[in-house]
């Protein structure tokens, strides 16, 4: 359970005091007049811990898996809603490969700078070679507002889909591959 959420529009008046990694982010959307709100809050690695600031925030925060196939030559950045289920065999299927594993905390350090728990979209900024596809689960690009880490799990950021998909996609360099996971039943 998290103790105290703070709700703010835009970057911290404080970036001096936060990572080079998180300051980076807000650079990126500032610098692409992305308009966003910010929750501070303390270090949320799991989805749990999301649900409660997705309350405070009013919208929905991404599952963000970094996974890769068998022979770890291909890397995919997945995001999909906090609530589904992720089964590897539907994802290995849309995507038409062998089934695929969660890449290592040392490779997603080494593709996109982010440290386990913090993983984000954002991290995309960091691979300016591309070795990391991106793919979303279609409901996702459905919801009005996306929530995701600015590459730090102690912030979570609120952005409108329409500046998600028409500013920071383009801006990240990554075309989308969009496919649709099925929800399992518990």
């Amino acid at each position: 359970m998290l103790d105290h959420i703070t709700i703010e529009n835009g970057a911290p008046a404080n970036l001096a005091e936060r990572t080079a990694r998180e300051s980076r982010c807000y650079a990126f959307l500032d610098k692409l007049g992305v308009v966003y709100r910010r929750a501070d809050h303390e270090a949320a690695a799991t989805m749990e811990l999301c649900r409660e600031i997705e309350k405070s925030l009013g919208c929905p925060i991404c599952k963000n898996l970094l996974l890769t196939n068998r022979q770890q030559t291909d890397f995919y950045l997945l995001l999909m809603e906090g609530e589904k289920v992720f089964k590897t065999k539907y994802l290995s299927k849309a995507l038409g490969c062998a089934r695929l594993s969660f890449a290592t905390d040392e490779q997603m350090l080494q593709l996109v700078d982010i440290m386990p728990g913090s993983l984000s979209v954002l991290g995309l900024m960091n691979d300016p070679d591309k070795k990391v596809r991106l793919v979303i689960d279609k409901p996702v690009l459905e919801q009005p507002e996306i929530g995701f880490h600015p590459c730090l799990n102690t912030s979570t950021l609120a952005v409108s889909m329409g500046d998600f998909t028409s500013t920071i996609l383009p801006a990240l360099r990554h075309e989308p591959t969009v496919v649709e996971l099925p929800v399992e039943e518990l």
